[in-house]
């Protein structure tokens, strides 16, 4: 009988046998046929510049996948999914905790006929699922619908291999491109304070076990996939990752400390970005949310309001702005806004296409709504 290892082993290495640069040479020609106008990379230096990319600078994140803030219909995510694959998308990003495993089986199910080799795939381990038939809704959820599971917190190493069968079982896929460690945050609210046990938990189990994982070839890149800072730059001090999922933290509304702390030390070790909710759940595309919370800062409105005064006056639209804003810095590798239409991911691959008026950016950093050192967009 297989033992886990091998059996993902086996089920990684069989599939996924071309290396990581075939991969990525064919997706990223993929998403270049679908378009000539694409985002360029602001310049760094040589070095950051060969940290692990992904393709183009956008992909599609699997949250409105897993059903969050309203229920979103399996034709509805397929048509979305489809939209965003014929518009260039080939990085999606998913995690068993997005409705509870139903983002995971959403998303396999589209990219199984898929192949392979032409899109980069990412998903979290930090949770381990089971069945509950006693399951009940929660109305504070953010996701919503009849999960029918339940969790608990695991950032071994077993943990991590348990984690990945897990997925590859929900997902119908033989291999994962890249693990983040997920929510292992000050703000997750079941860990607070206590974040730093469960960091160090995952420092002697879950960081070695993905960096075996990688040499071993089951996995490509792995990294932390949070809402803070701290446990980002925490895991470089203490591990060898290779990319990290910043969500929250780099967008229109707040970004000097990402920008003067964090993408510094990220190029200093070489590590790349995926930007995560760079409309803040929502809140720049005009929905009454931030950052997953129906609780929005007075100041954030306030400064909402005048950003989209002078995107009105530029003929711009905001959401458009968000997105290619957090596309820029060059170590950013992609930007995942979600999407739970056609009409939404078709949108969203749009808007990294069209050119915004330097004059518009200007404007921003005159009246001190974006710092003057955040990159520009550059179109090409």
């Amino acid at each position: 009988m297989l033992s886990r290892r091998n059996f993902i082993s086996k089920a990684a290495l069989t599939t996924a046998a071309a290396t990581f640069a075939p991969a990525l040479t064919s997706a990223i020609g993929a998403a270049q046929r679908s378009s000539d106008t694409t985002i360029q990379n602001s310049p760094l230096s040589e070095k950051t510049l060969l940290g692990y990319r992904l393709p183009a600078k956008f992909g599609l994140g699997g949250v409105a996948a897993g059903n969050a803030f309203h229920i979103n219909s399996n034709e509805a995510i397929e048509k979305a999914m489809e939209a965003a694959w014929n518009g260039g998308v080939r990085y999606f990003d998913t995690s068993p905790f997005y409705g509870y495993g139903l983002s995971e089986r959403r998303m396999g199910l589209f990219l199984y006929g898929k192949n392979r080799e032409d899109y980069i795939l990412s998903t979290k381990i930090g949770r381990v699922f089971e069945p509950d038939p006693n399951f009940k809704v929660n109305p504070n959820d953010i996701w919503k619908g009849k999960l029918n599971a339940k969790f608990k917190y695991d950032y071994s190493a077993q943990g991590v291999r348990k984690s990945v069968e897990d997925s590859l079982q929900r997902l119908g896929l033989s291999s994962i491109d890249i693990v983040f460690i997920h929510d292992l945050s000050p703000d997750n609210g079941n860990m607070g304070e206590k974040w730093t046990e469960y960091f160090e938990q995952a420092r002697k189990g879950a960081m070695p076990e993905l960096t075996k994982m990688r040499e071993e070839g089951i996995i490509k890149a792995w990294g932390m996939g949070v809402n803070r800072i701290e446990p980002i730059l925490k895991a470089m001090e203490v591990a060898d990752p290779n990319i990290m999922l910043s969500a929250t933290q780099y967008s229109l509304i707040e970004h000097e400390d990402a920008l003067n702390r964090l993408f510094p030390a990220c190029e200093k070790k070489n590590v790349t970005i995926v930007s995560g909710a760079p409309l803040n759940s929502g809140f720049l595309a005009g929905k009454d949310r931030y950052n997953y919370s129906n609780n929005i800062p007075e100041k954030h409105l306030a400064k909402r309001q005048k950003l989209m005064a002078i995107a009105t006056k530029h003929q711009v639209d905001l959401r458009t702005a968000a997105l290619q804003f957090c596309a820029a810095p060059a170590i950013v590798t992609s930007v995942i806004p979600g999407a739970s239409s056609a009409q939404q991911a078709a949108a969203n691959v749009a808007s990294m296409k069209t050119v915004i008026p330097k004059a518009f950016w200007q404007e921003l950093k005159k009246e001190k709504l974006i710092a003057n050192n955040a990159p520009e967009p550059k179109i090409a």
